[in-house]
C-alpha cells in the first residue's frame, strides 16, 4: 500500500516573528524518514500552492487483531503510528534545519477506511499546511485536520 499526502494552503517562504515564535525565512517542508531525523525528503518551498508525497508502507495485523501500518517513512510504535512533516529553512549551501514537525496521526484511521484503502492501495490524507496564527502546521494531526480516504 501507499500514503499519498497531499497538501494546500502553504505558510509561504517566510514566516515573522511573534507571541513566542523566532521567525523564519527559507521555509521548506518534507518527509522524515524513521529513525533518520538528518533524512529528509521531497522538499516543497513554503510559498508552494500545492504539496504531495507518496510513501511505500506495508499493513499487517497484530496479535491483537488490529491493523499496523509499517514502512521507511512511517514513524511510532504500533497504535501509535504516524508521518512526520518537518518544517525546516533551506540554506543556500543546501543545508537543511528542523525548526517545526507536524506528525500526522495514523491512530484513528476506521477499520472499513483502512480495508478499503487496502483493496485501492493508496491511503491519502488531505490537509492544509498554515495554523490558525498563519505558521507552519506543528503537533499531532488528527481529524478533522486532516482527511483520510482511499485512493484511486
Amino acid at each position: 500500500m501507499r500514503i499519498r499526502i497531499e497538501a494546500g494552503d502553504l505558510p509561504g517562504r517566510t514566516c515573522p516573528p511573534g507571541d513566542g515564535f523566532p521567525g523564519y525565512s527559507g521555509i521548506h517542508v518534507g518527509v522524515q524518514r524513521r529513525d533518520r531525523p538528518g533524512e529528509i525528503i521531497d522538499l516543497h518551498p513554503g510559498d508552494a500552492a500545492t504539496a504531495q508525497w507518496t510513501l511505500d508502507c506495508t499493513v499487517s495485523t497484530t496479535a491483537g487483531g488490529a491493523a499496523d501500518i509499517r514502512g521507511p517513512y512511517v514513524q511510532g510504535r504500533p497504535g501509535g503510528r504516524f508521518v512526520y512533516l518537518c518544517w525546516g529553512t533551506l540554506e543556500v549551501a543546501g543545508g537543511f534545519t528542523v525548526f517545526r514537525r507536524a506528525k500526522l496521526m495514523l491512530d484513528r484511521l476506521e477499520p472499513d477506511l483502512l480495508a478499503a484503502a487496502i483493496g485501492s492501495g493508496t491511503l491519502v490524507g488531505r490537509l492544509g499546511l498554515t495554523d490558525a496564527q498563519g505558521r507552519p502546521l506543528c503537533a499531532a494531526v488528527r481529524p478533522p485536520v486532516i482527511a483520510w480516504s482511499p485512493g484511486p
